[in-house]
């Protein structure tokens, strides 16, 4: 089995030791620091946002600015995974699963004055579903083929089959103005939503200043006057300004740094098994990754135990394709025979099939420090069974432009999940679907995902995606690594704060700090 160099762990021990004495000293001076002001909250992120409009972004750096505090989506998934009202205040189905009829809340008005109606609903799904726009969420909501604007206050959709997960995928579609419809342009820079913050200003790998909305729906929130995301790429930084009062929360916080803030004083750490994971993404029209002999391989060369001692800090569980969170879905990894290979058995099975080694492939990286740590591990493991790999690394927007062209070899990232398996494995497995970026098309996988969104049948789907994730596991497009849990470092200065397994701040808007 391979193992990270000794050299590695040697520089990452140096580099933890750096933090702490940093830390210690800011410690001792803390109270040279000024604090944050009382009615701003102070947010650290590793990255700029690679875009703000909500239909095209999928960049955690654009989402953790913009879900559920710039826009809002007719329904809303709540901190335990739950299906709540969101723009709709209530909906009524149809005897056979296919109308839906949304009742919309009242006095609900845009950051730009305009009142938010039907249209702008309508507008919004078609925005998502017009192949010019390529959205990436266009898969979630495919199902719809009809939207009727009945009046302002009401809007009826209609679809092709049953739609099991139709609720949880429209949590995910924001609502947007009419007016931007066929606009590719104007949301990336200036979001426009209904949401309790309002966008202010963004200077580029600096900061995003976001205002309350006075006008939102709910006049108790926000409860703070705005929310700065200060853009601070070295995770030591963050944490030093964490602890020192000049930052007020750091947002998915790596397993290093998650470490070291564990016992620092004046911070509470928040907690959850993470709905995303880390993942090797492997493009299936390049040879010889187009042959599941190849991708299998892959599999059983990559040591998950080992990437999360050493590149996790521990802190993580091995991945299958979907997270342990999903107690009703998620089948245990041990079920899938490739995690249990070696190394060498990978080389014995290319060697059996003819495949001629070594395999030479370049892995697109993601500027963020648990993607880094985890790519040298599977380099030098995979190493062992044939493969040579290089890395290269990118800053996030080049990464992301890469990623939507498909233009990789292998990449190094992290997914998101969602409380449904439609919809993270509908968009991303099905043949041609809108983050297929694999290009990977399985008569079986597409058959047994058909399944799973149009049965209405619990057992029916519960069958399906167990054999979709027999498959992908080992033989699918992706080498799925690690579910760590999600952790955010909040100071005792701010009250209110919820973590939700799907990384959106959505407890922003109840937040309170104090001096």
């Amino acid at each position: 089995m391979g193992i990270m160099p000794a050299s590695a762990f040697e520089g990452r021990k140096g580099e933890d030791m750096k933090i702490q004495s940093i830390s210690a000293a800011l410690v001792a001076s803390a109270f040279l620091c000024s604090g944050a002001h009382a009615d701003t909250l102070d947010i650290a992120v590793d990255s700029s946002p690679a875009g703000l409009d909500p239909h095209l972004v999928t960049a955690f750096s654009s989402v953790i600015v913009i879900g559920d505090t710039i826009y809002e989506g007719l329904t809303t998934i709540a901190e335990d995974l739950s299906v709540q009202p969101g723009l709709a205040t209530g909906w009524d189905i149809s005897d056979d699963g296919l109308s839906y009829t949304f009742s919309l809340a009242s006095g609900v008005t845009f950051h730009d004055g305009s009142a938010m109606t039907a249209e702008d609903v309508a507008a919004s799904l078609r925005r998502v579903q017009n192949e010019e726009m390529a959205s990436p969420l266009a898969s979630r909501i495919s199902p719809i083929t009809g939207i009727n604007v009945i009046d302002d206050a009401t809007v009826e959709l209609s679809l092709d089959a049953p739609f099991a997960p139709i609720l949880t995928s429209l949590a995910g579609i924001a609502i947007v103005p009419a007016e931007m419809e066929t606009d590719k342009e104007s949301l990336q820079m200036t979001p426009v939503g209904t949401g309790p913050f309002m966008f202010e200003e963004w200077v580029p790998n600096s900061y995003i200043q976001l205002a309350a909305f006075s006008d939102f729906r709910d006049s108790s929130m926000p409860k703070i006057d705005a929310v700065k995301y200060n853009i601070v790429p070295e995770a030591a930084t963050r944490q030093v300004g964490l602890v020192s009062g000049q930052y007020d929360l750091l947002p998915g916080v790596d397993p290093a740094t998650a470490l070291q803030l564990q016992s620092a004083s004046g911070i509470m750490m928040h907690e959850t098994r993470d709905l995303s994971y880390t993942l090797i993404g492997i493009n299936t029209t390049r040879a010889p990754f187009d042959n599941p002999v190849v991708r299998r391989a892959l599999n059983m060369a990559v040591n998950r135990d080992e990437i999360i001692a050493a590149a996790l800090y521990g802190n993580g569980v091995p991945a299958g394709p979907l997270s342990p969170a999903l107690q009703n879905w998620a089948m245990d990894p041990n079920a899938f025979d490739c995690y249990a290979g070696t190394a060498a058995d990978a080389a014995a099975l290319l060697a059996e099939a003819g495949v001629e080694t070594p395999i030479e492939a370049e892995l697109l990286v993601l500027p963020r420090q648990d993607a880094k740590d985890i790519s040298q591990v599977v380099q030098q493991q995979a190493k062992a069974a044939g493969f040579e790999i290089t890395l290269v690394n990118k800053e996030i927007g080049a990464f992301v432009q890469d990623w939507r062209n498909s233009d990789f070899d292998l990449f190094a990232s992290a997914n998101s999940g969602n409380p449904d398996p439609d919809g993270y494995f509908y968009r991303t497995f099905y043949g041609g679907a809108s983050t297929n970026v694999f290009k990977y098309d399985d008569s079986e996988i597409n058959g047994w995902l058909d399944e799973g969104r149009t049965s209405t049948d619990m057992a029916a789907r519960k069958a399906a995606y167990d054999s979709a994730q027999a498959k992908l596991a080992c033989e699918g497009p992706i080498v799925h690594v690690a579910y760590g849990a999600l952790s955010t470092a909040v100071s005792d200065s701010v009250s209110g704060f919820v973590i939700n397994p799907n990384r959106r701040l959505s407890s922003l808007k109840s937040l309170e700090v104090s001096d």
